[in-house]
């Protein structure tokens, strides 16, 4: 059944020497993975640029449910970014994102909500022009929202520490061990105020800003499985160090 979607390239794979497969988050179908036929010629490849990591297409394609791999018959730009694929902390930002979003969405089914604030964060960071440095600390955090683990600080209390595995504040430490510490568990309702017309209020130093970045990642960990050591987060921490 030929089907018309928008998605957000998420991730590439080679398959062999003529093919790569490619992630997509789309709108109708969720994670998708597509195999794209390339062109030997890949300076003057079409493809190569409408495949970058966090591009919003428009895409045709033959759904065919009991098959693993889908096949595209038409792609186009959605969006075309205006300063994302050429400003170097966003790109950062991008790399990390995709690859952040790959592991995190592996599975995830279709869910509108969801991938209508990928669509309206990706436009803003390209839109946006300064006050740039807490924007995937936000992403992150509210992300959550949607994919079901949004933190509960309800009753919070400086002296609390917050329990990574229940998502919630406590009082007791738990005996299991996976918390944060009490100076890191005062960093949440920070963030959870923070969104991106604000975030450039709060202010964080290097060291501050690398440790919510981790214990971000450590929180996704918790809760996706098999969620690995990412390796754009050394790019992220160089650009911000």
């Amino acid at each position: 059944m030929l089907e018309r979607t928008i998605g957000v390239v998420l991730h590439q794979l080679r398959y062999n020497d003529e093919s790569v497969i490619v992630n997509i988050y789309t709108e109708q179908y969720g994670n998708v993975a597509f195999l794209v036929k390339m062109p030997k010629q890949k300076r003057s490849n079409v493809k190569t640029q409408l495949l970058r990591p966090l591009n919003i297409l428009e895409l045709d394609f033959d759904f065919r449910p009991n098959q693993t791999l889908q096949r595209i018959s038409d792609m186009r730009l959605h969006i075309s970014y205006e300063t994302l694929p050429y400003d170097y902390v966003k790109g950062a930002m991008a790399l990390f994102l995709s690859e952040f979003l790959y592991y995190v969405l592996k599975h995830e089914m279709a869910n509108q909500p969801l991938f209508r604030y990928l669509y309206n964060s990706l436009q803003w960071l390209d839109r946006s022009q300064k006050g740039l440095a807490n924007f995937h600390l936000v992403f992150l955090i509210r992300l959550t929202r949607f994919i079901g683990f949004w933190p509960n600080i309800q009753g919070y209390l400086n002296g609390m520490v917050f329990d990574l595995r229940d998502a919630a504040m406590v009082s007791v430490l738990p005996a299991h061990g996976q918390y944060l510490s009490v100076e890191e568990s005062a960093y949440l309702p920070f963030l959870l105020r923070m969104d991106y017309a604000t975030m450039h209020l709060f202010r964080f130093d290097r060291q501050q800003r690398a440790r919510v970045l981790d214990m971000l990642v450590d929180y996704y960990r918790m809760h996706i499985p098999e969620f690995p050591e990412l390796k754009s987060l050394d790019v992220l921490r160089t650009v911000f160090s």
